[in-house]
């Protein structure tokens, strides 16, 4: 990570513990006075030791908020003289501790009824959280208490009313342990849950900007998704046009990056036009499927377009040289929001020319005052093709001058200062843009996405694991650390699903069905279904909770699930399939009392409900048969499938052991690519040639 996002010069400063740390955000913190520790049993031993509370900082690299109190509180001297004196102080990467992060976050939410980052919470040495909250200022203002003040007021309670302080810290403890606890009555798997998905999100949906309620406004990709398939399963125009206004607002706002490719975290507005403008891999994942959906159910060029750009910018600016992909673009760039992202009307003059300007500022809405802190975020605030009207030309011809000054601008804005970059591989982020990739690929064409995904799935599977086989969560200048949780295990075995169907090489599916057991034997709750978010070994927290729900990222349980379902259709495997229909059932009271947390497991209940497809693709004696066909099936809507493919003239005997199920007794027809189309194992008869095989797609 560069010191460009922070703008820390260390000459003469003494470094603290996190200076031995892998972690950009925590080496971020390493020159500041506090005398931080890391997790770990050297701090807790002193927590104790000293009988001192723990001042737990939690946050993650790309985060502005983060910087800021930083900047004015943890490297101002008076305020590291109280921390040092008074409390043991612990920093956080979210990122690498999402199982801290989800415990003590919800401690944040039972006190203040909101969340955030940075997330500062007070601890009794026993771990139990009494006091928190997300930045403070060092001083007061604008009706925020003080840091300064903050820690005097906790220090002064922990000496003089220690009993208060211990007895509020053990029923904020028993409200956190019951926050990870599904207590809502479990209701029946059937389509009424998906409906009522679909009516919540119709009646919160922003019908003239798109997206979900008002500023701040956040993507949404698993409600996006949900929308197409309950427009597919029930036919609700309104669904498809939702996703359409979305999806298109957001790839012409400022939260879309029009000369780089990708999609800021979200946008500070109701209309997309001011984002917080740190990239993260997940958001730009889980925005491509949507948009590789989108483009399947509507055809519309745009949504290639944009999701290329996209695929591009993660291969360009965030992809390891080993395969992986790293996980966030910060913020700030030489200590300021957005100053790589912004420009004046001059500049853009200065590089393009007086003509090339007046048609460029005119589409992006490049003004002399600029649109935010007289700079401006370059939008499309007009259609294209009504742009083009105004401006007297084609539209082909508009596209093309364009498309030469964003290549223009893009050059000069590589000459800048970049913002920094978080370097470590998560493996359930690479999950989900491994899924993008393959994804994408496939559908799209691109075999340079395939091969990124297959690049990235053989990364994971060979650096990040232990030396006993388990998933390990992060790796960082060289090394694989920390037992992964649930949502690295549920994506990871998602995403190799995927990049089986994108390269048809058994391994694959073998790596998945190797860690769907991992992941069954130490993640799975016997008693009540579905798993827990750490593994049955991990260290004693004071809580033990389940990932029940989306936020930026979808649920663990939620994404186990669809997984799981998906695995078992292509290996015949009715054990895992069982395994997600209990997670749903455990999910179920979710779905209906929080359902705009529930897009995940509603998109697995879609799979479970059916008609969910199993088919197998014959190769004929011309691969180009096949090559077609997969064309033909990729063109279609079907989210509910899943794809396998069948080499000809191969004997049942020579078949992988997760595929046999599936493959045995199909043959090719005549010489002829064949398609079988199957239900829970049970198969149309088989039907041969293009014509025929695109006959039958179009009845699914």
């Amino acid at each position: 990570m560069s010191d460009s996002s922070t703008g820390v010069l260390h000459a003469g400063q003494r470094p603290n513990r996190l200076a031995r740390e892998t972690s950009p955000y925590l080496q971020q913190h390493a020159y500041n006075p506090v005398d931080w520790y890391p997790w770990g049993s050297e701090a807790l031993q002193a927590a104790a030791k000293l009988d001192r509370p723990i001042f737990l900082s939690i946050g993650y690299s790309a985060c502005h908020w983060c910087h800021v109190m930083e900047h004015e509180s943890f490297e101002n001297a008076a305020i590291a003289d109280v921390m040092n004196r008074c409390f043991i102080n612990v920093k956080v990467d979210r990122e690498e501790r999402p199982d801290l992060d989800q415990i003590y976050m919800s401690a944040v939410q039972a006190l203040t009824g909101r969340g955030g980052w940075p997330m500062s919470v007070f601890l009794t040495p026993k771990l139990e959280p009494f006091y928190g909250g997300t930045y403070w200022p060092p001083e007061s203002r604008m009706g925020m208490p003080g840091f300064h003040d903050v820690l005097t007021k906790v220090h002064e309670a922990w000496v003089e009313r220690r009993e208060d302080v211990e007895r509020g810290a053990r029923e904020l403890t028993d409200a956190v342990v019951e926050m990870g606890r599904s207590n809502s009555e479990p209701q029946p798997l059937d389509e009424s849950l998906l409906k009522a998905g679909q009516e919540t999100r119709l009646r919160v949906a922003d019908r003239v900007h798109g997206g979900f309620g008002g500023a701040p406004k956040f993507p949404h990709p698993m409600d996006l998704r949900l929308m197409l398939r309950t427009w597919k399963r029930f036919g609700t125009a309104e669904a498809l046009e939702v996703v359409q206004l979305t999806l298109d607002k957001m790839a012409a706002g400022g939260i879309y990056d029009h000369l780089g490719g990708g999609f800021h975290r979200y946008s500070t507005d109701a209309r997309w036009l001011v984002p917080h403008f740190e990239k993260m891999l997940y958001d730009n994942a889980l925005l491509v499927i949507a948009l590789v959906e989108a483009f399947q159910a509507t055809h519309e060029p745009r949504y290639a377009e944009v999701v290329r750009e996209t695929l591009d910018y993660v291969l360009r600016e965030m992809t390891d040289e080993a395969g992986g992909f790293y996980s966030t673009q910060d913020a700030d760039s030489e200590g300021e929001e957005g100053k790589f992202f912004v420009w004046s009307e001059e500049e853009v003059v200065s590089i393009l020319g007086a003509e090339k300007s007046r048609l460029f500022c005119y589409c992006y809405d490049v003004t002399p005052q600029g649109n935010w802190e007289g700079q401006n975020i370059l939008n499309r605030v007009k259609p294209h093709a009504q742009a083009a009207r105004m401006l007297g030309l084609s539209e082909t011809d508009l596209a093309g001058v364009l498309a030469d000054c964003r290549r223009q601008l893009f050059a000069r804005r590589e000459a800048r200062v970049h913002p920094g970059r978080d370097d470590k591989i998560l493996a359930g982020w690479n999950g989900l843009m491994i899924a993008a990739m393959a994804r994408a690929g496939s559908i799209l064409e691109e075999p340079r996405f395939t091969t990124a995904a297959a690049r990235a799935a053989d990364f994971v599977l060979t650096r990040m694991r232990g030396t006993d086989g388990r998933l390990l969560h992060t790796f960082k200048d060289g090394n694989a650390r920390l037992r992964a949780y649930v949502d690295d295990y549920a994506c990871v075995i998602d995403a190799l699903v995927d990049v089986y169907q994108a390269t048809f090489e058994a391994r694959f599916l073998d790596a998945a069905l190797g860690l769907a057991a991992d992941m069954i034997r130490q993640f799975g709750d016997e008693q009540d279904g579905g798993f827990f978010f750490t593994p049955h070994d991990h260290e004693p927290l004071i809580a033990r909770n389940k990932d029940l729900h989306d936020n930026a990222t979808p649920s663990g349980n939620g994404t186990a699930a669809g997984a799981l379902l998906r695995l078992a259709l292509l290996s015949g495997r009715t054990d895992l399939e069982e395994c997600a229909q209990r997670t749903l059932e455990m999910l179920s009271g979710e779905m209906t009392r929080v359902p705009m947390a529930a897009g995940q497991a509603l998109l697995a209940l879609d799979d479970l409900l059916g008609p969910t497809y199993e088919i197998v693709v014959v190769d004929g004696l011309s691969r180009d048969g096949s090559t077609d066909v997969l064309r033909a099936l990729h063109d279609r809507f079907l989210p509910a499938k899943v794809v396998a493919r069948r080499p000809p003239n191969t004997d049942d005997s020579n078949l992988p052991a997760s595929l046999r199920p599936l493959l045995d007794g199909k043959r090719s027809l005549d010489g002829q690519t064949t398609l079988y189309v199957c239900q829970r194992g049970a198969c149309q008869a088989p039907v041969a040639g293009l014509p025929a095989i695109e006959e039958l797609l179009r009845t699914l």
